[in-house]
């Protein structure tokens, strides 16, 4: 039997029959698909691992096609006797890991895990490509050659916007990453944070920069109460958290409401839902500040709709590991002001404005010029996006590639168990 893929899909299970999936969600989902093709088309067969409650699950093609049913739509099901046990404070998780065991091919409880990777066959190449399951004992089990993408290392670098004991978390998760074959990054300015807090832990594994795919859902309508379409409007996507500085887009509303007369006030649409840590957002928001709309839950077609309908994406993000939401708005011709960061300047090249996260004036001064100069303020960079400018968008086909070109080339590293 010729070596396989082993997939992690812990955190995509994890998020069966939730609203929306995240972007690491989707990067999972991404490699689920990929991998599945492998099967098909090149012989490579695919299974994958869930960590539940009650210990793991391996799930062959059958089992990851499921998860992926469910992914796109398709019911969930109702949970089994173990998650209704385990999981009496989750129903939604209940269900989510009942379709894991009902579809595994074998299961086992923690300490059997190795054993039960011994059914695969030899060489099998682990990915974990969504942070989660990634420890010790997941790693020794493992006897082919291990990937791990680290999509960034915030926690550390910025534990002040993070909830207690996340940093002491991802620092166990980074430490049980080091011992991979492979650690994927998505940017260089990921790679040198990244690198730089795992050379405390560990000889460094070795590392590749394969930016992640950008994809482009068709543009769908909208219906957002409140909202105003013959009047502009900017909008700012992502969890509603500190990290993300939705705390400064309010004060631009603010200062601008206090210079600008009612009509020539642009508009700001918040899509995202509320995160944590953030309580005085969230009292300003539920003080309805005037022209702002929170937007939580759009499906992917009523966001891109929204995007392309608007004067502009606004994201001024304080820390950033790979930054989806611009990279896909710049795909959508949607003109970009983002946060003056290494990450952003490496994905996003000439196709953005870049401010200060902190320099309230100089946004202030930029979104209002944008509003009063119209739909024509953004055509340049909505040209260069338009036609790859000179910064082409990242694609799956190249990211993929990148990763599996690699692994070919270094070949197996078989350990024993």
């Amino acid at each position: 039997m010729p070596p396989a893929h082993l997939l992690d899909l812990t955190r995509l299970v994890s998020r069966l029959g939730r609203a929306a999936l995240t972007g690491v969600d989707r990067v999972e989902l991404a490699w689920a698909e990929r991998l599945l093709e492998g099967e098909v088309r090149e012989g490579i067969p695919l299974f994958a691992l869930v960590r539940t409650a009650w210990g793991f699950c391996l799930l062959d093609r059958r089992g990851v096609e499921k998860v992926l049913a469910v992914t796109r739509g398709a019911p969930l099901g109702k949970a089994d006797l173990a998650g209704r046990i385990s999981r009496r404070s989750d129903p939604l998780r209940a269900r989510a890991e009942a379709v894991a065991r009902r579809e595994s091919v074998t299961r086992c409880i923690v300490p059997g895990l190795a054993r039960m990777l011994r059914r695969l066959p030899p060489g099998t190449v682990y990915f974990n490509m969504g942070h989660a399951n990634l420890t010790p004992r997941v790693m020794a089990a493992q006897a082919g050659p291990r990937v791990v993408l680290i999509h960034d290392t915030i926690p550390l670098d910025h534990p002040e916007f993070t909830r207690p004991g996340i940093p002491q978390v991802f620092a166990r998760k980074l430490a049980a990453a080091a011992q991979a074959e492979l650690i994927v990054h998505t940017t260089h300015a990921t790679r040198a944070l990244t690198e730089a807090q795992m050379a405390r832990l560990a000889p460094l594994p070795a590392g590749v920069v394969a930016p992640l795919g950008v994809g482009l859902p068709a543009p769908g309508g909208f219906h957002l109460p409140g909202l105003d379409r013959a009047r502009p409007f900017f909008v700012t996507v992502g969890t509603i958290e500190p990290r993300k500085n939705h705390a400064l887009l309010l004060d631009v509303w603010q200062a601008l409401a206090q210079r600008l007369p009612e009509g020539a006030m642009p508009q700001l649409v918040i899509a995202g839902s509320r995160g944590w840590l953030n309580r005085a957002v969230f009292a300003r928001l539920d003080a309805r500040p005037p022209h702002v709309i929170e937007a939580p839950g759009l499906s992917d077609a009523a966001l891109a709709g929204l995007l392309q309908a608007s004067q502009g994406l606004l994201f001024p993000t304080q820390a950033e590991g790979f930054g989806l939401p611009p990279l896909e708005a710049a795909g959508l011709g949607v003109p970009l002001i983002v946060s003056d960061l290494p990450v952003l300047r490496e994905t996003l090249g000439d196709l953005a404005v870049y401010l200060s996260p902190t320099d309230v004036y100089s946004w202030m001064e930029t979104i209002e010029r944008a509003a009063r100069d119209g739909r024509g303020w953004g055509d340049g960079v909505r040209g260069q996006a338009a036609t790859g400018g000179k910064r082409a968008l990242p694609d799956w086909t190249t990211h993929f590639n990148t990763v599996l070109n690699f692994l070919r080339q270094t070949g197996p590293q078989d350990r024993t168990r």
